[in-house]
């Protein structure tokens, strides 16, 4: 299918509003135009990792609503949906039915046997050691059968995520089945989550194996072709990778560009950026905040490791409560190469970065992604953090209606739906139109886009010695409440 070029919104069921029914009415009533898809975060029946430990793919979690709901939002919306390709949930139907029958569960070949997997005195810990690991020991968990024999499977992400075999005949089934499910609930992209870490292959580090992994992203890309779905590998590594996947043909993510604009913002150079922009694909989403925190693994060698640790450093002297400590081990962190913090108290709660940070995004090539957190200018939510001990949540604030509506009546908000709006409507952000860099000195350039029939024009003019920009289309020139400001609200 052909994907809306149109500002895609990541939440999850419950993050706006109690429900997805709120969540639809919270979407019709503050963010008309400004909001054309929806990236609905995991919302099956789970067992842990905020959705991401599906049990199934066939019901809705019914403390988020039910299928009928997902309809109502496509409705208006073009929606996406994980596949956690990786693994399923230790409480699953599947998982549970292979505990109780061992061999003969019509189960027992789906889930990915680590002892069966290695040869006879293996493996070593250099074996181990070359494994592209997620936590500090061998990616594995013991288990215990009804009929007291032990075993280990695959288990790469928490207790509760057991890796499939993607080989195997159940899981191409469930696969299969999924999709089917999808299509008919009116999910137009498959999130591929953790895709890279799916394929496991003997005397390799088990992350994105070549040729392995084409082969898998073939068959299910193929498979999702029959119901006109298009699918989206998530990957968080080095760039190198997403820019193979985009070379492919596939729509990726650019997930270097958080950091990056952080260092531009924080550096006045936009030299690193306006290289960045000039070689990314069209046909991609960019993110600069998402459920997780701001990767730093993404934009090496976009950055030099001196400008990472430049960034990192400035976040941490000049962002509204972010903190090494909240990104550690100490608040339950499994990747410690992401920063925990919102993309608004990152850049000091400033509202004029802020929006330029927004701008640029818009302007780069690319589908904009947006967090509802984000979407709202939210800052760290240091009760929620402290509450659950999980760094994670200082970005995901539950938000009432009541919030919502009075969020949207600061400035800083309204200028971002007034940017989101403009992104919308604008034909010149076609993807098949063109990027133009016109570059004074490093702080100060202007990002032109164009339509393929260069018919229409938009224009990011930038300074980044004061933070001031503007925005033009055909001559227009939008009209921000924040431009007339000095800094916060």
């Amino acid at each position: 299918m052909t994907v809306p070029n149109e500002v895609m919104l990541i939440t999850y069921g419950d993050s706006m509003g109690e429900n997805l029914h709120q969540l639809n009415h919270i979407l019709d009533a503050y963010f008309a135009g400004a909001v054309g898809g929806v990236h609905l975060l995991p919302f099956f029946p789970s067992s842990g990792d905020r959705g991401f430990s599906p049990m199934n793919y066939t019901t809705v979690d019914p403390r988020l609503g039910s299928w009928h709901d997902v309809d109502a939002l496509a409705e208006k919306n073009y929606l996406m949906a994980d596949l956690m390709i990786n693994h399923l949930s230790r409480q699953s139907a599947e998982f549970q039915d292979y505990l109780q029958h061992h061999d003969q569960s019509d189960y027992a070949g789906m889930f990915l046997n680590w002892d069966k997997f290695w040869p006879a005195n293996r493996p070593t810990q250099a074996d181990v050691d070359l494994i592209y690991k997620r936590k500090d020991k061998a990616p594995y968990q013991e288990i215990t059968f009804a009929d007291s024999n032990q075993s280990k499977v695959w288990n790469t992400f928490s207790e509760e995520q057991i890796d499939l075999d993607v080989n195997a005949p159940q899981a191409k089934a469930m696969f299969r089945t999924t999709m089917a499910i999808f299509a008919k609930h009116h999910i137009n992209i498959v999130r591929l989550d953790a895709f890279a870490y799916a394929v496991k292959k003997l005397d390799t580090n088990d992350f994105f194996v070549e040729p392995d992994i084409w082969k898998l992203l073939e068959s299910i890309s193929s498979e999702a072709e029959k119901h006109q779905l298009t699918v989206l590998p998530e990957i968080h590594e080095h760039y190198t990778l997403p820019r193979k996947v985009s070379e492919h043909g596939y729509y990726t993510y650019d997930f270097a560009l958080p950091m990056l604009i952080l260092y531009t913002l924080f550096k006045g150079d936009a030299t690193n950026l306006l290289n960045w922009l000039a070689a990314s694909p069209m046909h991609q989403f960019t993110t600069l905040d998402t459920h997780d925190g701001i990767g730093i693994v993404d934009v090496k060698d976009v950055l030099n490791d001196q400008q990472i640790d430049f960034t990192t450093k400035q976040l941490y002297e000049r962002g509204s409560n972010v903190k090494k400590v909240y990104s550690s081990a100490t608040y339950n962190n499994l990747d410690i190469y992401q920063i925990n913090t919102t993309y608004y108290s990152a850049l000091g709660e400033d509202n004029r970065a802020y929006l330029l940070a927004r701008a640029l995004q818009i302007f780069a090539p690319g589908i904009p992604q947006i967090y509802y957190v984000g979407l709202l200018a939210g800052k760290n939510d240091l009760e929620l953090l402290e509450a659950t001990k999980e760094g994670r949540n200082i970005n995901r604030h539950y938000y009432t209606e009541s919030e919502v509506a009075q969020e949207v009546k600061r400035p800083v908000v309204r200028d971002l739906l007034k940017l989101l709006r403009f992104r919308n409507q604008e034909p010149a952000f076609d993807l098949d139109g063109s990027l133009t860099i016109e570059k004074t000195d490093n702080a100060h350039f202007t990002l032109i886009r164009r339509n393929q029939a260069q018919t229409h024009t938009a224009t990011l003019t930038v300074d980044l010695t004061t933070l001031r920009f503007s925005v033009q289309a055909d001559n227009d020139v939008l009209t921000l409440e924040t431009e007339q400001e000095n800094s916060n609200d």
